[in-house]
């Protein structure tokens, strides 16, 4: 290798990590105006100078009960949530190589609704156990899902067809258990099986947090060698990847931020089909887009929740404006992939 072209490398690296910093820094910037407009907007605006005084514990009138307990935990829930979303997309999307192979398509937020909806029509419980059940349903799903893909060996196809048959088994258990409900209860699963961000409480707030302060880190620790699954199981292999125990782990770590995501603001559309390929065409190649794929889940999210409350006459729950802009992106994906024989 002669030393121009070493250099040429070098630059070539040096010009693509200042394109991820620079990107990430301003996903980053965008998502703290768009948490602090969370804060001060609302039937009231207040200014900055008193949302800072009442996160800070100073009592005023009005402002401390809406700042507190009503918009704070409102913004946290679409933030964390967001965040865990977008990882978790790009995470399935980047490690089965196929952009279709997200939590919503491959059935595992169907299982978290099925199971929240059959507590709510059929049960009746509080919330608490809406949110316990949702979680055990969405693991227990993809560990269905993953088992009968398996096989003699992994195939990613074999994944998406068994994820996408049982979403449509699980979608019609939820379309029974509707049909079958009381009425008093169906709004309160429709708004759910929505995605919303609305009746967000600070005390359903902590397991998402730890659960993504624990998970999201392995995710990124990961990220490299997520890059190299990405090239096949017999690449990753021949370059030192125990892909078997890398995939468990980044299933797993996804998995269960997906299912507290879920369970606390319900199966927020899209998100997580959206993130990855956004921050992907964002931020180049060369580098890993997980962090990007994560902050642009949490943009996505607080800024559709802003534009559902205030865009309109009727406030609308954010899984509504996601849908509204993910689902013309997954008819031209679709036509993409058909015209270049992916499907």
């Amino acid at each position: 290798m002669t030393h121009n072209t070493l250099t040429l490398i070098m630059a070539g690296r040096r010009a693509r990590r200042r394109r991820w910093l620079l990107v990430t820094s301003s996903l980053a910037a965008l998502a703290c105006i768009l948490c602090g407009a969370m804060l001060m907007l609302g039937s009231t605006i207040y200014p900055v100078k008193d949302v800072i005084r009442a996160l800070s514990g100073e009592q005023l009138k009005g402002v401390s009960f809406a700042v507190s307990t009503i918009r704070l935990p409102r913004m946290l829930a679409g933030l964390l949530a967001g965040f865990a979303f977008g990882l978790a997309g790009n995470t399935f999307q980047t490690m089965l190589r196929n952009p279709l192979a997200n939590p919503n398509v491959i059935g595992i937020t169907a299982g978290s609704s099925a199971a929240a909806v059959f507590c709510i029509v059929i049960l009746h419980t509080s919330d608490a156990v809406v949110s316990v059940a949702s979680v055990i349903a969405g693991l227990a799903t993809v560990v269905l899902i993953y088992v009968l893909s398996r096989g003699r060996t992994f195939s990613v196809g074999r994944l998406i067809l068994v994820g996408i048959a049982i979403q449509a088994m699980l979608n019609a258990v939820i379309s029974y258990l509707l049909l079958v409900g009381a009425q008093q209860d169906i709004p309160a699963a429709l708004r759910w099986l929505s995605g919303s961000l609305n009746g967000a409480q600070m005390d359903e707030l902590p397991s998402l947090a730890i659960t993504v302060l624990i998970c999201a880190p392995i995710v990124i620790a990961l990220g490299k060698h997520l890059g190299l699954l990405e090239l096949g199981e017999q690449a990753a292999t021949s370059l030192g990847v125990n892909a078997d125990i890398t995939r468990i782990v980044l299933i797993l770590s996804s998995v269960c931020m997906i299912a507290l995501a879920t369970a606390a603001t319900g199966p927020i559309a899209f998100v997580a089909f959206l993130s990855g390929p956004i921050a992907k065409r964002l931020v180049g190649v060369g580098f890993s887009n997980v962090i990007p794929a994560g902050l642009v889940g949490v943009n996505l999210v607080l800024a559709a929740d802003l534009i559902g409350q205030f865009a309109f006459e009727v406030r609308f729950p954010v899984g509504i404006i996601t849908g509204i802009l993910g689902a013309p992106y997954l008819l031209f994906l679709l036509i993409r992939m058909n015209r270049k024989g992916d499907l």
